[in-house]
């Protein structure tokens, strides 16, 4: 039942009842419009089985339950190996961006820059190394990696060279990994 009520919203009702309660005669709407009720009746007390027409054209449950696997399959992208002359450069241009970007920070850092840089320097080569295979294959891990080691060595600003370091690769491997790929290839 759904509430109607002839005033308007700016005049005040004179009392409480003033709205009436009348029935919705709104029709509810049917799951299957283009069935007749005579066949939805049908449909819902038949308990015969399935046949079908000619026994040429039969098509197994199992067709239905368990289709055959080899029609699709999700292709896979196979990212190429590391590059170790790629991982060399990249190193020495991570070292020197890194080492100038620290030394805003010579506060911070102090004389342990250097040290910072060489901890930093050391993990992402190896990462350049081991995994990073082009776009799509730069890790979190390395940077987090440099985080602890830094912080388990006691030198100074462990979370500022690791953010540096984050931010640097983000904003520039990918990018040089493709000039690197489009230079070399030739």
């Amino acid at each position: 039942m759904s509430l109607l009520c002839s005033r308007s919203i700016s005049a005040p009702p004179p009392s409480s009842l003033a709205c009436s309660l009348k029935p919705s005669r709104r029709r509810k709407p049917q799951l299957f419009p283009s069935i007749t009720p005579l066949v939805r009746s049908r449909l819902i007390r038949s308990s015969a089985p399935f046949t079908p027409l000619s026994p040429s054209k039969s098509v197994s449950l199992e067709t239905f339950i368990d289709p055959p696997r080899a029609a699709w399959q999700q292709p896979q992208y196979v990212y190429p190996d590391p590059i170790p002359e790629f991982a060399i450069a990249e190193t020495q241009k991570f070292e020197r961006e890194i080492r100038k970007k620290l030394l805003k920070n010579k506060e911070t850092f102090g004389d342990d820059i250097d040290a910072v840089v060489k901890v930093c320097a050391e993990i992402f080569n190896d990462f350049l190394h081991k995994e990073y295979g082009g776009p799509g294959t730069l890790l979190v891990e390395p940077f987090t990696d440099m985080l602890l080691a830094l912080k388990e060595k006691k030198l100074p600003g462990a979370p500022v060279a690791a953010r540096a370091a984050l931010l640097w690769a983000q904003n520039y491997v990918d990018q040089d990994w493709d000039i690197w790929t489009s230079q070399h290839s030739k």
